[in-house]
């Protein structure tokens, strides 16, 4: 395909995303089924233009004067691909699958459009009703920090140390041009390419050795600050596919035990394969066998560390997952609390008097990290919150600069910190 006729393809996907209200990913899926001419290449360009479109849809929308799915790509062409009208003119030819040529008024708005005067929402690239919430933690900085969330997101990994030190698996992966993270002393990274895509690092003999995971540094960091050590009992509660489950395990060089996880079985599945390439012998995988089944029922009070990686809303991945920033909606906000309620009085039964329960979201919304534990504090005693400062000098060095501290925890965003936008809080049982 021409790279007119893939963005032909990415008008065609984003049209569908609009009229069906549905994920990205099942769009693309269908789009691919169903012009099987289009390589893996195709298919992957068109992606990383559906997702570019998403990532800046209310600011092209504004720059281009209007919202259809042609106007936000044309207007992120501009923005963020860095395109000048002449060449997008000359993609727009009208000829064989390319999309029709500009209008007049296109070509004027791509010359002259831009986000002066433009209200927050609009130049941060976020829905207008979550402003109050963003601006509660953000401030001054609601604007800058939000189109560091609209921008591209690197691809991290963390090195398993039960197989390989970060400096070996540099070396290793040297030709993917990676760099060390900045706050992880466990993470490598491949800068966002200029078509936004990155390397198929599942493909890598290292990855298929067990060397390195995916995981976002701001998730390294989360399981970093839960303190684990090798002779602790830990549950890890809502492990999902086990990523931050990986983590707690390498840091405890495979001693003491790790009770993985979920109420939702099926997020479970990929824990296995991942346990087993990673190396990993002190992880218990219980899989619950109906929804009214606890499957750690016999840990109440026993446990010096719960890990709960909340449910929540996942604001904080929206760089990489742009398509959820216009489909999460207030009544999705208020699932997300009474979820994160449940969590955390579950936690609260399983730790022992002097365990700790380090409560984690991907959220940028207080009310589902300050809020809920507060909400949590109130209807339950005998917990006390580690002081934020205290918890981020536990971290790097230079992790408490860079840190947004809030009442109870301690919040990363993508401007600050390089990562995603994770929410890290322990509270210690009296």
């Amino acid at each position: 395909m021409t790279p007119a006729a893939r963005i032909s393809a990415a008008i065609e996907v984003l049209a569908d995303i609009e009229a069906r209200r549905r994920p990205a990913a099942d769009a693309l899926k269908d789009w691919g089924l169903s012009h099987r001419f289009a390589g893996s290449k195709d298919r992957a360009a068109i992606a990383s233009l559906v997702y570019d479109g998403l990532r800046r849809r209310a600011s092209a929308s504004w720059i281009m004067g209007e919202a259809t799915p042609r106007a936000v790509m044309l207007g992120t062409l501009r923005t963020l691909r860095g395109l000048a009208p002449d060449a997008i003119a000359a993609l727009c030819s009208g000829e064989r699958f390319a999309p029709e040529p500009l209008s007049d008024a296109e070509r004027e708005r791509l010359a002259a459009g831009s986000l002066e005067g433009a209200p927050a929402h609009v130049a941060g690239d976020f829905p207008d009703w979550v402003e109050p919430s963003l601006a509660r933690l953000l401030g001054d900085d609601l604007v800058p920090e939000m189109q560091a969330m609209a921008a591209r997101a690197p691809l991290d990994i963390r090195v398993n140390t039960l197989k390989a030190g970060r400096e070996e698996a540099h070396h290793a992966l040297v030709h993917l041009d990676m760099v060390e993270t900045p706050l992880s002393p466990l993470g490598l990274r491949v800068p966002p390419g200029p078509d936004g895509r990155g390397p198929a690092l599942q493909a890598e003999p290292e990855f298929v050795k067990g060397w390195v995971e995916i995981q976002d540094e701001g998730s390294q960091l989360a399981a970093l600050l839960a303190g684990v050590e090798p002779h602790e009992q830990v549950v890890d509660l809502c492990a999902g596919g086990g990523g931050k489950t990986l983590a707690l395990a390498a840091m405890m060089d495979n001693g003491g035990q790790i009770y993985a996880t979920d109420n939702d079985a099926r997020r479970l599945a990929p824990i296995h394969d991942r346990l087993q390439r990673a190396g990993i012998r002190n992880v218990q995988v219980r899989t619950p066998r109906g929804r009214a089944d606890d499957p750690v029922d016999d840990l109440d009070g026993r446990m010096g560390c719960v890990f709960v990686d909340a449910p929540c809303t996942g604001s904080g991945t929206w760089r990489r997952n742009p398509d959820t920033k216009w489909r999460v909606r207030p009544n999705s906000l208020e699932s997300r609390l009474k979820e994160q309620a449940t969590v955390l009085d579950r936690a609260a039964r399983l730790v022992r008097p002097g365990g700790r329960v380090v409560y984690v979201t991907c959220s940028l919304f207080p009310e589902e990290n300050d809020d809920a534990l507060m909400a949590f504090l109130e209807r339950r005693g005998g917990f006390s919150v580690v002081p934020p400062a205290d918890l981020a000098a536990r971290g790097p060095a230079d992790l408490a600069a860079r840190v947004v501290l809030t009442a109870r925890g301690l919040q990363m965003t993508p401007l600050r910190t390089g990562t995603d936008g994770f929410f890290v809080s322990v509270l210690r049982r009296d």
